[in-house]
């Protein structure tokens, strides 16, 4: 997937170890690596800036595959379900629909579109009774989220895959002038030091991050008082510290920008137009931390019709066509999606790649640069490339675990050896995963 380095600017001389793939019709396998490897290349590339001498990248290809799935196998306990108990796919009158009601308020977002009772019973019964279109619009219209089935052909007539068609797969704003700060990084620990101030929930973004702890990275995520993810944070909130601010208040705006202003990295999944709305746009931003890189990232695109859409990797899935495409080519009698959350996974390594490449120009004296990426732009990259006939990887076993155990708040566990190998600056993390909210929101 040559347009992954050429999107970061990457050389893409990464080696690759391994054989199999994760079963699809499409080439998961080789995105998982070439997302994988473009953070390694991205170390490498700006270790060679800072003056270190070259690295050879080598990406484990059942490794990454792995990883796109959950890293942390619990020891004697277990993780709570992954799922609502009314999120996931109905039949509608004309096709199929996805309900994603994890979220409270985009649980109560769909029960109000479809007026029923909030049994699984009686939303299979109202949904059955509307065309997929109809009751994804009217569900988005009360402030929730939900998705038609598509086929690829479908979404390449929509107005909004036409959009992101047109988008880069990475969009860099321009440079601007200015100097970053001497984060202090070391040749093995080439981010150490470096403060990335995380605002992504669910789930590229968090990848993200993870990644960029795994090089040293001071990850400090920030979420509302009321979030949790219990399902998630066990897996991606590994070698971060975890807190909480009230952005819809006085104080904790206040608190934010400090942070802002002591941040290096700004990482943000919120909607486009979320911060804006809260008094922290890019013109705020810009005032506060002039110095600051920003990645950023959406759901749908950041043009077109459905730019400020809420969506996840599933609910993209089925609007993009990979859904009905992995129906068709499994013989299912359901959608049938990506067998891991591969848009999340991959864009969530192209983000920290996109943030390894402003730092190695940054460093190059070639000014600050800010990134954009999306998971239908991500998706849109996949569907270019079907998948070959190489064999299934086996279940994750007791060899593709790390040796040490883990001691995490839930209890212990065992974490997947890392996926990427960079020759003098090997990926590991400092602490293990944390509570949400579990750190004052301060810097250390």
């Amino acid at each position: 997937m040559k347009e992954i380095s050429q999107a970061l600017g990457l050389p893409g001389a990464w080696t690759e170890t391994g054989q199999g793939s994760l079963p699809s019709c499409f080439a998961v396998s080789d995105l998982a690596s070439a997302s994988v490897a473009s953070v390694g290349e991205g170390i490498a590339t700006l270790r060679a800036a800072l003056g270190e001498t070259p690295a050879e990248v080598t990406v484990d290809r059942r490794l990454a595959s792995l990883w796109f799935s959950f890293s942390i196998a619990p020891q004697g306990w277990d993780l709570p379900p992954a799922w609502d108990d009314l999120a996931g796919d109905y039949r509608a009158a004309d096709g199929w629909i996805k309900l994603h009601t994890n979220a409270p308020h985009h649980r109560a977002a769909a029960i109000r579109a479809l007026k029923c009772a909030e049994t699984r019973e009686d939303v299979a019964r109202a949904v059955s009774a509307w065309k997929a279109a109809d009751l994804e619009a009217a569900v988005v219209t009360e402030g929730g989220v939900a998705a038609e089935m598509r086929s690829l052909a479908e979404w390449a007539k929509h107005p909004q895959s036409k959009a992101v068609a047109a988008e880069p797969l990475v969009t860099w704003d321009t440079p601007r002038a200015g100097k970053i700060r001497d984060w202090g990084g070391t040749p093995e620990r080439p981010l150490q030091g470096l403060r990335v101030l995380d605002l992504t929930r669910i789930l590229a973004g968090p990848v993200a991050t993870r990644a960029l702890a795994g090089y040293g990275a001071d990850v400090l995520r920030i979420d509302p008082v009321d979030w949790e993810e219990p399902s998630l944070a066990p897996d991606v909130a590994l070698g971060k510290r975890c807190a909480r601010l009230d952005l819809r208040s006085p104080e904790g705006r206040a608190q934010f920008a400090q942070l802002l202003a002591g941040a290096d990295l700004f990482v943000n999944g919120y909607r486009p137009d979320a911060l804006e709305r809260l008094g922290l746009g890019a013109a705020w931003r810009a005032e506060v931390a002039p110095q600051l890189m920003e990645v950023r990232l959406c759901a749908y695109g950041w043009t077109g019709p459905w730019a400020q859409r809420r969506g996840y990797d599933s609910l993209v899935q089925m609007s993009a066509g990979l859904a009905a495409e992995g129906m068709g080519w499994s013989g299912a009698e359901n959608p049938a999606p990506l067998p891991v959350q591969a848009l999340d996974h991959a864009t969530g390594y192209l983000m920290a790649a996109a943030a390894l490449t402003a730092l190695r120009d940054a460093v190059a004296g070639k000014g600050i640069m800010n990134a954009r990426l999306s998971l239908a732009r991500t998706a849109a990259l996949l569907a270019c490339y079907p998948a070959d006939d190489r064999a299934a990887f086996a279940p994750a076993g007791k060899a593709d675990f790390g040796a040490y155990l883990e001691q995490t708040p839930w209890g212990p566990a065992r974490r997947l050896a890392p996926p990427v190998s960079v020759t003098g600056a090997p990926m590991s993390w400092d602490r293990p995963a944390c509570n949400l909210g579990s750190s004052p929101p301060v810097w250390v």
